[in-house]
This record gives structure tokens, sequence and C-alpha cells, in this order.
């Protein structure tokens, strides 16, 4: 087939490359949340969450490919006396929207583990396994615009960049279960993870912000780079890492 060209096959390269970068935030979000579920149960609520956000986000990418002026057109403007102003168009708003909704879950996981409620070690309520999966497939897809609108920049061709979002959508299932294990076993990283997850929704909350041209007091609101979030995650990794370290020595003085 004429679709089968090199230029074709190392778009697909690019591209796999690219959703396993831009899909660590979500992984990470993905093994956090499925941890309200019963522990046999967790496996299967991954893999069917990230099954349906992959069957969902080609179907997201044919309607981009189509209706992509639907996506981008402003639906709404606000103007509160040169304060705030905005155009809003639907990417904006569900950028902003799971910006705000992973704050919120972050902050809420955030809170538990500091009052550390008798009975309630783990700081999490228990969830429907519906509900969970539910959540693991919205915020996948609110995630996976920005990998789909690169996608499109990157190629033309549809086969190239579903095919793509399937071997990402599988590598994400493979990885899920290892960072959830690894989380499991290291449960200290659970703060940190947190944090990184606290990290993203304000990444998402400024390039909805920049989405929707939002001014506040004529200052435009700016999106986070993909450097300053991997900069400032590494920050945070290796702030833990030294104070874990400072921790145990100090242990071993007092003892």
């Amino acid at each position: 087939m004429e679709t089968f060209t090199l230029d074709n096959i190392i778009s697909l390269g690019l591209l796999i490359l690219l959703q396993a970068v831009l899909g660590f935030d979500n992984l990470l979000y993905i093994s956090l949340e499925s941890k309200r579920a019963p522990a046999d149960k967790r496996p299967f609520v991954r893999r069917i969450g990230i099954g349906i956000a992959i069957v969902l986000r080609i179907a997201l990418l044919f309607a981009l490919l189509k209706l992509i002026q639907f996506f981008t057109d402003p639906i709404i403007s606000i103007n509160i006396h040169s304060i705030v102003e905005g155009k809003f168009n639907v990417h904006s708003l569900i950028v902003l929207g799971g910006g705000i909704f992973i704050i919120y879950t972050a902050t809420k996981e955030i809170w538990h583990m500091m009052s550390l409620e008798d009975g309630d070690q783990k700081g999490a309520k228990p969830k429907s396994i519906g509900t969970i999966i539910f959540w693991i497939v919205v915020m996948n897809l609110v995630f996976s615009f920005d990998s789909i609108l690169s996608a499109m920049a990157l190629s033309k061709v549809f086969w190239v960049m579903a095919s793509a979002i399937v071997v990402g959508g599988l590598l994400m299932i493979w990885l899920s279960d290892r960072v959830s294990e690894f989380l499991q076993k290291n449960r200290l990283y659970e703060v940190l993870g947190l944090f990184i997850l606290f990290v993203v929704g304000i990444m998402l909350l400024t390039e909805g912000g920049h989405l929707a041209h939002i001014y506040i007091f004529g200052n435009e609101i700016t999106p986070m780079s993909k450097t300053t979030f991997y900069f400032v995650i590494t920050v945070l990794i290796l702030t833990d890492i030294v104070q874990g370290r400072y921790q145990k020595k100090l242990v071993k003085k007092v003892e």
C-alpha cells in the first residue's frame, strides 16, 4: 500500500514516543485513582478504563479531523470591567475542567493523609468500580487532547495517528500495573505522586487559560511549558530523595 511509506513509519515511531512522554501524568492519575477499587479488581479497572479510553480517543481523533472548528471557535465570552476577560471554546473548557478536577482530587487526598483519620489510614473512601472506570476514561480523554493535536501536527494520515494511539494505550496498560505496584510497595511516594498530580492540574489550568485567551488585570495567562513541568517534577523527586536519606541519618543518630 502507498500509505506504508518510510515517512509514515517514521511518523508512527515519533507519535508512539510522543504518546509515551505525554502520557506520564495520565498514568500517574490512573494509578492513584485505581487505588479506590478492591485490591483484586485494580488491574481489571485499569485495563478496562484505558481500553475504553483508547476507543474513545480514536473517535475523538476522527471528530477533531472533521470538526476541528467546533472545538476551536469561541462559544462563550466574558469581560468583567477589564478585571477578567476571555473567549472560551470547547477545547479550553474541557482542559480547564480537567485541571480543576485534578487539583480538587489531589488536594482532597493530601488532606486525608494529613488528617490521618482513625479507621481510614489509607485516606481514600471506597468507590464503585463503575465510577472509578468512568473517571479514568474521562481524565484519559482530557489528557489526550494535547497528544492528539500534536499528532495532527506531525501527520495527516489517519491510520498512523490511530495506530500510535492504540500502541500508546497498550503501553499505558502495561506500565500502569507496574507504577501501581511500585506505589503500593513504597507508600511514602504516594505523597510525592499527589503533589506531582497537583502540578499537573496547575499545568492544565494555565493551558486552558491560554486557550481561552484569559486576561486577569490585563495580564495574559501563559501555559506552563513541558520543559518547566518536567523541571518542577525533577526538583520534587530530588527533594524527596534527599529528605528521605537525611531523615534516615537523623533516625540512626537518635538510635
